[in-house]
């Protein structure tokens, strides 16, 4: 019976007679690829990059979505100053409502501030105003939670109070 050449393992090119250190065994021989390993790692890194767009694109969309919300609630928290202040006005004079007018005139201003830029803009406003004021950041920081909090616990209340309002023992 002829003998047989054994079966290369994959990447392996070709068999070396007295390769092993045992000294006339066979050895096997890897030929280096270098064209495929780097071709591989260009691809993964080119998928990596294409990602990467994609989630910054999607990022900015819904940065920008949010940003037009936050202007728009702002526009219409700014008409509710001022129709207080009108209200203020006609029953306590002008005088008092001119408080209310200011405060409408400041959201307002602060919404078309906030509308003109670009999400970068802010974010990057933001960024200097933490490093140059931390300790004011920090507390409006803390304000800001503190208000979501109760804005999320009297939420929770209300869907407990739902619940127990229907099923007929309130």
């Amino acid at each position: 019976m002829p003998r047989r050449e054994p079966e290369l393992p994959e990447g392996t090119d070709h068999i070396v007679r007295g390769a092993s250190a045992e000294g006339g065994e066979v050895g096997l021989v890897r030929s280096a690829d270098p064209g495929g390993t780097d071709r591989l790692v260009s691809q993964v890194r080119d998928q990596v990059s294409n990602l990467r767009g994609q989630a910054g694109g999607r990022i900015r969309g819904y940065a920008d979505d949010g940003k037009a919300k936050a202007t728009g609630l702002l526009d219409d928290f700014s008409a509710v100053i001022a129709d207080a202040a009108r209200s203020v006005d006609s029953k306590f004079g002008e005088d008092y409502g001119e408080y209310a007018h200011k405060a409408a005139g400041a959201v307002s201003s602060f919404a078309d501030t906030i509308r003109g830029k670009t999400v970068d803009d802010i974010v990057d406003d933001t960024r200097d105003f933490v490093r140059k004021s931390p300790g004011i950041a920090i507390g409006i920081a803390a304000v800001a939670g503190f208000a979501l909090m109760r804005v999320i616990k009297s939420g929770l209340d209300e869907v407990r109070g739902d619940r127990d309002s229907g099923d007929g023992k309130a």
